[in-house]
C-alpha cells in the first residue's frame, strides 16, 4: 500500500518536527552513511586484535584457527542478521531502524571492554553479539534508496556503502588506542560513538515521502523475496564482491603477520590501506553502473580479483607486485560491491529492497565469514595461503561468468520491462 506524505510525515514520527518533505535526500545520506561507517567500526573492532590475543596470552594459548573463528563470528552474525532486519527496515522505515540497530550494538561492545576480554569463551559471546552493527547495512540501502530517483541510485547507494571505511577506523586506532592507552579504551570511545549517533538519527532522520510499505507477514515477504530471479543472483555476485572485501578486511592483519613477519600495527595498517582503496571505489562503481550499466562494471571487476588472486596465491614480494595485487584486487572488490546493489535498485521493486538486501547483504557477509576459516584450516596444514587464494580466483572466474550470462539477460529484462511502462 503506499504511504501518503502526511502519513509519513505524522504517523511514527514522535517528534513533532519538519516532515520528510523539508529534508534534503543528501542529508539523509549523509546521516546513513555516518551510522553504517560507526556500526561497521564497531562490527570490525576484534579484527585488528586477534594477532594480539594470539601472542599476549592474555586469554591462554590461541591457534591460528581460534583466531579466525574469533574474527569470523561478528561477521557470520551480523551476516545472517541482516535478513530480518532489512525486511523490518521495509515495514519500520529507516526512520526508526537506523537507532535501535545503533543503540543495541552498545550492549556487546562495553560487555567485550570490560568483561570479554577476560577470556576467550566470553570473548566469543560479546563478538557474538557484537554482530549487531553490521545489520546497519540492511537499513541503510533501502533507506537511501527510497529518498533518490532511479538514475541516481546508483550513486547514492554507492556514496553510503562507503561507509564501509568504518573498518579503516578500526585497523587505524584500535590496536593503538588498546596497547597505548588502556584496555577499554577502542570499546568506550565507539560506545560513545554509538550512542551519540543513536540520539542524533532519532532526532533528524526521517523516511523520503511517500515510502511503500509491503503488506503480509514477515515471513511471507522473505520467501516471497527468495524467489525473486535477482535474489539469489545478486547473493551470489555480493557474496564474491564484498565477501571477498570482508575476508580481506578482518584476516589481512593475521595474513601479513604470518606470511611476510610484519607486526601487528604495521599489517593493521595495510589492511586500512586495503579498505580505503576499496571504499573509494564502491561509490565510483555505483556510479558507473548508473551511466554504463551494473553488468560491465561487475565484470570488470571480477576479472581483476581473476587476476590479482592468482598472483597473490604465489606470495609474490610485498613492497612491489604483492602491495598491486591486493590494492588491485581492493578496488575490483569495491567497485564490484557498489555495481551490485546498482543492480538491485534498477531490477527490485522498491518495497522489496528492503527485503532483498537483507538476504543480499547477508550472502556478502558470508561470503566474508568462509574464506578466513578455510584460510586458517589450510594454512595450519600446509604452512601457505596460496590453495586459498588460488580458489578466490576461480571462484571469481566463475562469478565473471554468470555476470556474462544469466546476470546480464536479468538486467536487460529489467531495462524492456521498464521500457514498456514507461
Amino acid at each position: 500500500m503506499s504511504v501518503s506524505r502526511a502519513s509519513v510525515a505524522g504517523a511514527g514520527d514522535g517528534t513533532g518536527s519538519a516532515s520528510p518533505a523539508t529534508r534534503s535526500p543528501w542529508l539523509m545520506l549523509a546521516l546513513a552513511t555516518l551510522g553504517f561507517a560507526l556500526n561497521f567500526w564497531a562490527w570490525a573492532l576484534l579484527s585488528p586484535l586477534g594477532p594480539l590475543f594470539r601472542t599476549e596470552g592474555t586469554l591462554g594459548t590461541l591457534s591460528e584457527s581460534d583466531v579466525a573463528l574469533l574474527v569470523a563470528v561478528p561477521v557470520l552474525v551480523g551476516s545472517l542478521g541482516r535478513i530480518p532486519v532489512g525486511a523490518l527496515t521495509d515495514r519500520f522505515g529507516g526512520r526508526v531502524m537506523f537507532p535501535l540497530v545503533s543503540a543495541a550494538t552498545i550492549i556487546p561492545i562495553l560487555f567485550i571492554g570490560y568483561v570479554g576480554l577476560r577470556s576467550f569463551g566470553a570473548l566469543l559471546l560479546g563478538g557474538f553479539f557484537l554482530g549487531i552493527g553490521g545489520t546497519a547495512f540492511a537499513v541503510g540501502v533501502p533507506f537511501v534508496n527510497a529518498w533518490f530517483p532511479p538514475e541516481r541510485r546508483g550513486l547514492a547507494i554507492g556514496i553510503f556503502g562507503a561507509g564501509m571505511g568504518g573498518t579503516a577506523i578500526s585497523a587505524l586506532t584500535t590496536v593503538k588506542l588498546y596497547s597505548k592507552v588502556g584496555h577499554q579504551t577502542p570499546f568506550l570511545l565507539t560506545a560513545l560513538a554509538l550512542t551519540l549517533y543513536a540520539v542524533a538519527a532519532w532526532l533528524l532522520l526521517r523516511d523520503a515521502p511517500g515510502r511503500t510499505q509491503p503488506v503480509g507477514s514477515l515471513l511471507t515477504r522473505l520467501v516471497a523475496n527468495a524467489k525473486l530471479p535477482i535474489s539469489w543472483q545478486a547473493c551470489i555476485l555480493y557474496a564474491v564482491a564484498f565477501g571477498g572485501y570482508v575476508a580481506f578486511s578482518v584476516y589481512l592483519p593475521s595474513y601479513l603477520k604470518t606470511a611476510y613477519g610484519l607486526d601487528a600495527a604495521d599489517a593493521a595498517n595495510r589492511m586500512a590501506g586495503f579498505v580505503v582503496v576499496a571504499v573509494l571505489m564502491r561509490p565510483l562503481g555505483g556510479w558507473l553502473s548508473d551511466r554504463l550499466g551494473p553488468v560491465p562494471v561487475l565484470a570488470a571487476s571480477y576479472s581483476v580479483v581473476v587476476a590479482g588472486a592468482a598472483v597473490a596465491a604465489t606470495t609474490p614480494l610485498l613492497e612491489h607486485v604483492g602491495t598491486v595485487a591486493f590494492l588491485a584486487m581492493a578496488a575490483a572488490l569495491g567497485a564490484g560491491s557498489g555495481a551490485t546493489f546498482a543492480l538491485v535498485a534498477k531490477v527490485t521493486d522498491p518495497s522489496r529492497v528492503g527485503g532483498v538486501t537483507g538476504l543480499v547483504g547477508a550472502a556478502g557477509g558470508l561470503g566474508g565469514f568462509v574464506p578466513p576459516l578455510i584460510m586458517g584450516y589450510v594454512y595450519g596444514r600446509t604452512d601457505s595461503y596460496g590453495i586459498g587464494l588460488v580458489l578466490l580466483s576461480v571462484t571469481a572466474a566463475l562469478t565473471l561468468l554468470l555476470t556474462l550470462t544469466i546476470v546480464r539477460n536479468t538486467a536487460n529484462r529489467a531495462t524492456q520491462d521498464a521500457l514498456h511502462h514507461a
